[in-house]
Order: structure tokens, then C-alpha cells, then sequence
């Protein structure tokens, strides 16, 4: 006979933590946590070890397990409703506002540090004001960094206050949502076992958003492609960027390219950081991160190029990894460039990088050429925003300016659900990023409140009438 639960979560990252967390606190008793990686003092990178390559660990431990992606991030709160997901069309801001605060408590509750950037309005008023000469758009927010190795402690924390209140299951894929006319029923694991619920959220992250769009077509839910992310990460000294990360740390900045009117931004400024490798199912990619307290001579960002697609074409992460993957072909993995080498049109060589002034964290990137990876509109619109990021830190667009590539951020396909998260599917929530709905810790750790309280609310509901 199958085991029956009360709520059965799909995903250990931010959202599935903090639906747990929600849920345990409320007096739930019966959840049942699902985690197809590791456990969070399980989870290690073999290239931590100074490891040439990387070993195409399955999964990742980088990108998946307890804590999610968000667990090795650079640990950045956006305390804002403007970016981060798309919460606040489903729930309104204030409502979002509201929940990011709350958000906010419990992450600083389980260690989280009580500063934050970007509270002084003439200093972020005067930044906005050059960026617009430079026809860039700053997008202002509050940011509570966290820092990658205290982002860990805090996760650790939070899954160990949910030791003896919630079952988590870790190394435990689910295979198939099971379903019967509109309603959802429960789960299947990749084991086989099949495990009944009344209620299912899922929230199965970055990692597992082409396992999930492939159940929501299955299961015939709606959803709209978001567009797909592509771009370069940048490494540059510190101390060009210092006037603006010491005041606001990450900078939200917005270009429009001449060439093309494609959308080009930063994401995730990482001052004083390091570039890291990522393995997105069998996929490297470049990300970023930034300690509390070790501290690199560098700081990193991502440029992305966002393209939305039109029929007849409906896979955009396919044609994200179709890109990642030419860049691991050519370079074994990720590819470092000189900026000067390519406005030249050559390739980098490890010669050249050793004479630059910047000093590569990500020492295992491959010198290459980034001109035979990215498409030409990509690349193009890429170039436009350093020259107008130069305005504003002058030395962005320097020569010695290091490129990685490739970063492609792959976000799901934005399942339809309505203001409390459910699918069409009676008693199926969609959270996190996984979902689609969400881009980042706070509004995917949101999420997992909006759909936990919902449930509690029904079952309040359910109880009275009986």
C-alpha cells in the first residue's frame, strides 16, 4: 500500500524550505520533504579541492540539494518587489512587499546579518543620474548580502530546526506527479514508490525546470516561455567598481542596445568575489560568488542578453544549453577571454591573461574565443553595454577586462497559477524558480509561504466544517 501524507513538497531549495517552515510552525505534522541531491553537510564541489576539471558529479552539488542553487549563491536578500520573480503581478506589491519583509525576518532569525546596502537615497539618487547620462536605467533595491560560506550556515540551520518537525528524503528524485480528473494524488519516485498526498507543492528549482515543464505539458497545464538569459561573465579589479558597490554592493543596471533594442543587465555583482564553475546537467556554466569575509582582489558581474522567442519556436532552454554546450566543446568547459584580444578578433592565450593586470579567479577556465560561441546579436549588444558601463565605472571596458563564458541563466517555462500558487491541477502549487515565477532567494523563499498558508488555510476550512 502506498504511505500517505499530509503535504508533500518537491524541492529542498528556498521555497521548499520555507513552505516546510511555514507549514511545521503552523503544527503540520505530516510533510514529507523531497530532495534529489544531497543533504546540505553533504554537499561538496570537487573543484574545491583544487581539482583541475570539473567531474560531471550527477547531480550537481553546486546547483542541487538541500538549500537549492541559492545554498552556494552569493547569498543576496533583494528587499524589493521590482525584480526577483513575478510575484508581485500574481499578488500584488504590497502584498509582496509585505511577505519579502517577513521573508527578511527569518532569514536574519537564522543568522542572517542585519545590515543592508542601498538604504542611502542621495547616494542612490546620484548614481542613478550618471547611469542615465550613459543610457543605462539603475533599478534601485535594498540588499541584505549574506555571503556565500554564511548562506550556507543559515541553510544548515534552518534544515536543522526541521530535523524532527518535517521528513526529508534526501537523494530522492520524483519521477511523476500522479493525478486523477483535475485533482493531484500524490507522487512517484524514481525508485518506483509511489506516495499518496492531499496536498503537493513543487518546487524543484533551476535544476529540475526541464523535469517540470516536461510534467506540466504531460499533465496539460498551461505556460508561457519566459526569455532565455545568455551572456558573459565580467572580472575587473575591485576598486573600479568600488564607488558604486560600496554604497548600493549589487548594481541593477538596464541597457537597451543600439544595434538590435535587445535588453542587455548586470546580475549578481559580486565585490571582492571569485568566478565559479557550474554543472547544469552536464552542463558548465559560469556563475558568481562573493564571501563575507574572504575577500579577492576582483569583482565579477553577469552581463545578459535576454531574447524572447515567437512561434514556432517553444524551447528556450534548449537553445541556452544548445549555446553552453558549444562553448564546453570548444573549451572543455568554460572559456576566458581578454576583452582586448576579442576586439582584436584573436583568441586568448594563457600568455596573454598572465600579462593583463586582472587576475583570474576561475584559474580552470580555458583561454579561448568567445566570438565562435555567442551569436552575433548577443555579442554585439554585449560590447554596446561596456562601453556605456564605462561611463559610469570607468575601467569596466578596459583591455585587460577578463570575459567567461558562457552564463546562461535557464528559467523555466512561467507555469499559470493563480493568486495562492495553485496550478490548474486542484491541490498542485508551482513556487520557486523552477515554477518560473520566481528569480532569486527572497521572492522564491516567498513563494513557499504563499502556497504553505493557502494549504493551511484550507485545511483551517476543512476542519471547521467538520
Amino acid at each position: 500500500m502506498p504511505s500517505t501524507k499530509g503535504v508533500i513538497i518537491v524541492g529542498a531549495g528556498p521555497a521548499g524550505l520555507f513552505a516546510a517552515l511555514a507549514l511545521a510552525r503552523a503544527g503540520e505534522k505530516n510533510i514529507l520533504l523531497l530532495e534529489k541531491g544531497k543533504d546540505i553537510h553533504e554537499r561538496r564541489c570537487l573543484l574545491k579541492g583544487n581539482r583541475p576539471t570539473c567531474f560531471h558529479c550527477q547531480p550537481c552539488s553546486v546547483v542541487c540539494g538541500v538549500g537549492g542553487a541559492g545554498a552556494f549563491s552569493d547569498g543576496k536578500l533583494t528587499l524589493t518587489a521590482d525584480f526577483g520573480g513575478f510575484l508581485h503581478e500574481i499578488l500584488g506589491r504590497r502584498a509582496l512587499e509585505e511577505l519579502i519583509d517577513y521573508v527578511d525576518h527569518i532569514y536574519q532569525e537564522f543568522g542572517a546579518t542585519s545590515e543592508f546596502f542601498g538604504g542611502e537615497q542621495q547616494a542612490v539618487h546620484d548614481l542613478q543620474r550618471q547611469a542615465a547620462t550613459a543610457d543605462l536605467t539603475l533599478l534601485p533595491a535594498r540588499i541584505r548580502h549574506l555571503g556565500t560560506e554564511k548562506c550556507l550556515e543559515i541553510v544548515a540551520r534552518l534544515r536543522n530546526y526541521l530535523q524532527d518537525k518535517v521528513e526529508i528524503r534526501t537523494n530522492t528524485p520524483v519521477e511523476r506527479l500522479l493525478c486523477h480528473e483535475g485533482g493531484v494524488l500524490g507522487v512517484r519516485t524514481c525508485a518506483g514508490e509511489e506516495i499518496l498526498a492531499d496536498y503537493v507543492i513543487c518546487g524543484p528549482g533551476r535544476e529540475g525546470s526541464e523535469w517540470f515543464a516536461g510534467e506540466a505539458e504531460r499533465l496539460g497545464l498551461s505556460a508561457a516561455d519566459n526569455p532565455v538569459d545568455i551572456g558573459v561573465r565580467v572580472e575587473v579589479p575591485a576598486v573600479v567598481l568600488e564607488h558604486i558597490t560600496q554604497k548600493i554592493y549589487e548594481s541593477k543596471l538596464i541597457y537597451y542596445s543600439r544595434s538590435f533594442d535587445d535588453r542587455v543587465r548586470t546580475f549578481c555583482m559580486n565585490p571582492y568575489g571569485e568566478v565559479v564553475m557550474e554543472n547544469n546537467g552536464g552542463l558548465i556554466t559560469v556563475n558568481g560568488h562573493s564571501y563575507a569575509e574572504k575577500k579577492t582582489g576582483n569583482t565579477n558581474f553577469a552581463l545578459l542578453v535576454s531574447k524572447s522567442f515567437t512561434e514556432p519556436f517553444k524551447e528556450p532552454i534548449r537553445y541556452g544549453r544548445n549555446v553552453a554546450q558549444l562553448a564546453n566543446m570548444l573549451g572543455g568547459g568554460a572559456l576566458v577571454q581578454r576583452l582586448g584580444d576579442l576586439l582584436a578578433g584573436r583568441r586568448s592565450t594563457r600568455e596573454r591573461i598572465d600579462r593583463g593586470l586582472v587576475r583570474p579567479t576561475l584559474e580552470e577556465a580555458t583561454p579561448g574565443d568567445l566570438s565562435l560561441v555567442l551569436p552575433y546579436r548577443h555579442l554585439l549588444s554585449i560590447l554596446e553595454m561596456l562601453e556605456a558601463l564605462d561611463k559610469v565605472a570607468p575601467g569596466v571596458n578596459s583591455r585587460h577586462t577578463l570575459l567567461y563564458g558562457v552564463e546562461v541563466k535557464f528559467y523555466s517555462s512561467r507555469l499559470a497559477v493563480n493568486h495562492s500558487l495553485e496550478t490548474k491541477v486542484q491541490n498542485l502549487f508551482a513556487v520557486g524558480d523552477g515554477a518560473g515565477v520566481t528569480r532569486g532567494l527572497a521572492q522564491a523563499s516567498a513563494a513557499g509561504i504563499v502556497a504553505a498558508r493557502e494549504i493551511l488555510r484550507r485545511q483551517a476550512e476543512q476542519k471547521n466544517k467538520g
